[in-house]
């Protein structure tokens, strides 16, 4: 799949096939993760990859019953646990850099995803200790996000999104980009 369509096509998949992810593409999806830029090259972030029906349960049940994305997470196949180690990432200004580096990788992982016709959804609306416990995830690590991932059982619409002359300004703040 070409990159622009992959950009373009992406979705927030919540509805899954009950069909396997193999592991080589797994393994793919992972390491254009892993290739993604990071602080200093500190690489701070680290994946679960859970794929236990338990495990999955436990983590569904780190979601609010008010989260829509709570029944994927069981329904997937597979859930990746994205982590990170706030001490192998900077911090400036009062800006904690742990949370892009994290969120690069995990875009990637997306991004990967889409063009392996599989779905995820971004999900950080969760119980940390619960996850935390779930994954027997060390201290220092914070938990940024899971997605379910997958074979979407639909392909959901597109959402509607802002056009650049309302989010991109040309030389200073309020000059539109025309």
């Amino acid at each position: 799949m070409e990159f622009y369509q992959v950009i373009q096509e992406r979705r927030s998949v919540r509805k899954y096939q009950e069909e396997d992810v193999p592991r080589e593409v797994l393994e793919r999806l992972l390491d254009a993760a892993r290739l993604a830029p990071s602080w200093a090259n500190h690489q701070c972030w680290r994946f679960v990859v859970v794929k236990d029906p338990q495990k999955k349960e436990e983590l569904a049940g780190a979601l609010p019953e008010k989260n829509p994305a709570r029944k994927s997470i069981t329904q997937a196949p597979v859930v990746i646990v994205l982590c990170a180690d706030p001490s192998a990432s900077g911090k400036q200004d009062g800006k904690e850099y742990y949370l892009l580096d994290a969120g690069l990788a995990m875009e990637h992982l997306v991004l990967a995803a889409r063009a392996e016709e599989l779905g995820t959804c971004w999900i950080a609306w969760n119980d940390e200790k619960i996850v935390k416990e779930t994954c027997n995830i060390p201290d220092e690590f914070r938990v940024v996000a899971l997605s379910p991932l997958g074979y979407p059982a639909k392909e959901p619409s597109p959402r509607p999104r802002k056009e650049l002359s309302e989010i991109v300004f040309l030389e200073e703040w309020g000059n539109l980009f025309k």
